[in-house]
């Protein structure tokens, strides 16, 4: 996500829909599939990651403030430096301790978000996932199993934004530089692409979200970065930043609304979907902002014009419906609604009403959320960590702590014995799919620090 994811694929089940996204993978839609037995946690390196297996992960626990893994028989499983595979070594083995500290203090040079012990615990948890997801050219893997091990542009996003909030600038940025340099010709991007940054691993749909999410992920990180460099770094990543603004301007049709794209959910609609037109009003107000700061006056005239088109399009064509998944009103509810909300977009004065409809629709009797009640779509019985994330980052930006506290404290109570966010959470209450999940990681970080700090920086509209 992070995306974060949704169907990876196994949900998908229908001819029907298998037709609509060609493979399916890293949303709701796309990263699911039961062909390969996920992991339960990670071994990593600063070059290399190893996934935990389930059976190992049993009777089994991370070692402080690390990837290092204690066994039932109290010897140590780590990577250590340079290697690609992992080493069984006695307790207390000077390489793995010395491991151990460096990422005692990669975590203490940033900052762990969190009100509680174990709050902070899941954000050094989250934090160290992400850490050891993200590769050296700055791919970030949605997971460590081989329907995951991609990286898509939405959920790199949402880990550049949480890197950036907690202190790790470099990491954000890295991840930005990836964006700019995987970036299409046109300015948009491929729905994934292999970790090397050679291309796409299939040919599934692209998918316009990205043209909102990476300049957003780009203003969240101009933000918290530091203000001695955070200039010249923004203009190497401008020209990446006008490509996409400028793609997503021209995308609007004469409604104001951009055409209809493969969501979050990996899966093509036939009318425009919120989860398409959220994401890119969010970019076009980062896009604006981002030239104002680099004296662009023209850049930012041009792309705030089309946010005000769209913003008016949203509150003419979705807002009447509740924001519901598309606009022609014939899919039901989704778990977009929250990409109307804070840390991305100022919230309209009826989204309140609408995210709690939204929540109760979606509500599963486990707790969790379905990502949305198209009867197209069938998600099961399962819910998804993502998607039940996002109303607690929606909730902690409009001023609802008391809801967002209460959605992250069963997201937390779902991680597996190791401590890691899983992907879905199953009927009966207990994680499943793959583990961890970079998406549901970034999005709980960014949740915890907007509760600590009464809310995230939100991109300006400036009509």
């Amino acid at each position: 996500m992070p995306a974060f994811l949704l169907i990876r694929c196994a949900a998908v089940t229908t001819a029907v829909m298998c037709a609509a996204l060609p493979v399916c993978a890293a949303g709701p839609a796309g990263r699911h599939t039961n062909d390969a037995a996920p992991g339960a946690g990670l071994l990593t390196n600063a070059a290399s990651t190893e996934a935990i297996p389930r059976s190992l992960a049993k009777g089994a626990r991370y070692v402080g403030r690390s990837n290092v893994l204690r066994l039932p028989s109290g010897r140590w499983k780590y990577l250590p430096s340079g290697r690609t595979a992992a080493a069984v070594v006695a307790a207390d083995d000077p390489g793995a301790l010395a491991q151990m500290a460096e990422s005692g203090a990669w975590l203490a040079g940033g900052r762990v978000p969190g009100a509680s012990p174990a709050q902070r615990a899941a954000a050094e948890r989250a934090l160290l996932t992400m850490r050891a997801l993200l590769r050296p050219n700055g791919a970030v893997a949605a997971g460590w199993s081989s329907p995951w091990m991609y990286s898509w542009p939405r959920d790199s996003s949402f880990a550049c934004a949480a890197f950036a909030h907690t202190g790790h600038e470099a990491e954000a940025y890295r991840i930005l530089r990836y964006s700019a340099a995987t970036q299409r010709g046109n300015g948009t991007w491929e729905a994934r692409t292999k970790l090397d940054g050679s291309g796409p691993p299939d040919g599934r749909r692209w998918q316009l979200d990205a043209n909102g999410w990476v300049p957003w992920a780009a203003w969240q990180w101009y933000r918290a970065a530091p203000r001695a460099t955070r200039h010249a770094r923004l203009t190497t990543l401008y020209p990446m930043i006008r490509k996409a603004a400028d793609h997503a301007a021209a995308s609007l049709r004469a409604d104001g609304l951009p055409p209809a794209s493969p969501d979050y959910w990996e899966l093509m609609t036939t009318t425009t979907n919120i989860g398409t037109a959220a994401p890119l009003l969010a970019g076009l107000n980062s896009s604006a902002d981002l030239a104002r700061e680099l004296n662009r006056p023209g850049d930012a005239a041009r792309w705030a014009g089309a946010a005000k088109r769209l913003s008016s399009a949203i509150a003419t064509r979705f807002a009447p419906r509740g924001y519901l998944r598309t606009v022609d009103g014939r899919h039901g509810h989704d778990s977009a609604v929250a990409f109307m909300a804070p840390p991305f977009n100022a919230a309209p004065a009826d989204l309140p009403r609408a995210l709690d409809t939204a929540h109760k629709a979606l509500l599963l009797p486990n707790g969790g959320l379905t990502p949305g009640n198209d009867p197209a779509a069938p998600w099961g019985g399962n819910a998804w960590t993502p998607s039940t994330s996002f109303f607690a980052l929606a909730w902690a930006g409009t001023g609802q702590p008391a809801k967002a506290r209460q959605v992250l404290e069963w997201v937390l109570a779902k991680r597996n014995s190791l401590g890691e966010l899983p992907e879905k959470v199953n009927r009966a209450g207990r994680p499943s799919s793959v583990a961890p999940l970079a998406w549901t990681g970034s999005i709980t970080v960014l949740a915890l620090v907007a509760l600590d700090d009464g809310g995230l920086p939100t991109p300006p509209s400036r009509f």
